[in-house]
C-alpha cells in the first residue's frame, strides 16, 4: 500500500472497526494537548454516522489532506471534499464522512477539546444513500 499523504497511514483501524463500512488506518499524530489522528480510508470506506457531545466545547476538525471524498450532517446534502478543504463539526451535530467510491481519501482529525467529550456512535450510512453520491 502507498502513502497518500506527507503523514504516515499507520495501522489498520481495528479498535473502531465496527463503525465502519470498509477499511480505514488510524495513525495518532497527537494524543497531549491536542488529540490528533491521521485518519485513511479505502475507496468505498465510511464511518457510521456519529456525534461529538460535550458540557462544553467539544466537536471536531477535519483537516483534508489527501484524495477525494464526503462529509454530512444529518437532514443535509453531503459535500464533497479535497485536499486543503477544511471541516468544522461543532458539538451535538449528527454526521458522517469518509472516502468517495473510487478514491482513497485521508484526513486529519482534530479533537476540540472538550469538558466531558464523548463520541456517539449510531446506524451505519446506508449503500443505498452512499451509491447516489458521485
Amino acid at each position: 500500500m502507498k502513502e497518500i499523504s506527507v503523514f504516515p497511514i499507520g495501522k489498520e483501524n481495528d479498535a473502531f472497526a465496527k463503525f465502519f463500512t470498509g477499511q480505514s488506518y488510524l495513525n495518532m499524530l497527537s494524543t497531549e494537548q491536542v488529540v490528533i489522528g491521521n485518519v485513511t480510508f479505502e475507496p468505498g470506506c465510511r464511518n457510521n454516522w456519529h456525534i461529538h457531545h460535550a458540557k462544553s466545547g467539544g466537536g471536531q476538525i477535519l483537516l483534508v489532506t489527501a484524495g477525494r471524498g464526503y462529509y454530512q450532517e444529518w437532514g443535509k446534502e453531503a459535500r464533497e471534499l479535497h485536499p486543503g478543504d477544511v471541516v468544522n463539526i461543532p458539538e451535538g451535530v449528527k454526521h458522517w464522512h469518509g472516502a468517495a467510491p473510487d478514491s482513497w481519501f485521508a484526513h486529519l482529525a482534530v479533537e476540540v477539546p472538550a469538558e466531558e467529550g464523548s463520541n456517539e456512535w449510531l446506524e451505519p450510512v446506508s449503500d443505498e444513500e452512499y451509491s447516489k453520491l458521485k
